[in-house]
């Protein structure tokens, strides 16, 4: 017998207001009060120009057998003031967090170019992103960093779920409401090798870390 998450899920939402409902609710990672219905969405913002569609991206990428293809966003701190970049590289699980002095495209694409250059060629070889704005400067993104970029379709983030679940984790450290402003350089990252030296079941209980680099070894034989 079979049963998906989101059964589950309907299942303690649905359930009457109680001592039960609180404790199911708390045991869950997001401990949200109100399960938000999934479906399409409805994309407000306007379209970033020249966009390359995620239906485009080779699907080696989807099946993580190369290494080099990261997922990308921000998570965003107090009153959407501050943010930080979240990246990820997908067959690794390996997260690169990234300092920003603002939310704007220029910032955000040169915070994100500036964190690439330490990463060896063979493992940058493109970028899944949303459509947030931050990556309207894609093109030139691209031409310095010679990583092809590709944006999700509105209100998909399961198609950036690698991205999206090292968020999860993040947020253990950094919960909502947290001012990003006050986060050092040299915190985020003690914060980011704590994530990548942490064993992952997806990875035979091997570090991000430990895989990234022998992904690295591997191409340099």
């Amino acid at each position: 017998m079979q049963i998906s998450h989101e059964s589950i899920y309907t299942f303690i939402y649905m359930m009457p207001r109680g001592d039960l409902r609180k404790e199911l609710i708390a045991s869950l990672r997001q401990k949200k009060k109100k399960r938000n219905k999934r479906g399409l969405s409805i994309e407000r913002r306007g379209k970033i120009p020249d966009m390359v569609s995620i239906d485009e991206r080779p699907d080696y990428i989807l099946n993580r057998s190369v290494p080099g293809h990261w997922e990308g966003d921000l998570i965003v701190g107090k009153r959407h003031q501050s943010a930080i970049g979240s990246i990820v590289e997908r067959k690794t699980r390996a997260v690169i967090l990234v300092k920003l002095k603002a939310k704007d495209a220029e910032s955000v694409r040169r915070a994100f170019e500036k964190e690439f250059k330490s990463i060896p060629r063979q493992m940058k070889k493109s970028m899944t992103y949303d459509q947030g704005h931050e990556m309207a400067e894609h093109k030139l993104f691209s031409k310095n960093t010679r990583m092809k970029v590709y944006f999700c379709h509105p209100g998909s983030p399961w198609e950036r779920g690698s991205n999206e679940n090292m968020n999860m984790l993040i947020r253990d450290f950094y919960p909502k409401g947290t001012d990003f402003n006050k986060i050092t350089r040299r915190e985020l990252k003690r914060v980011q090798d704590l994530l990548n030296e942490r064993p992952r079941k997806t990875l035979n209980w091997k570090s991000p870390f430990d895989v990234f680099e022998n992904e690295i070894m591997k191409k340099c034989s």
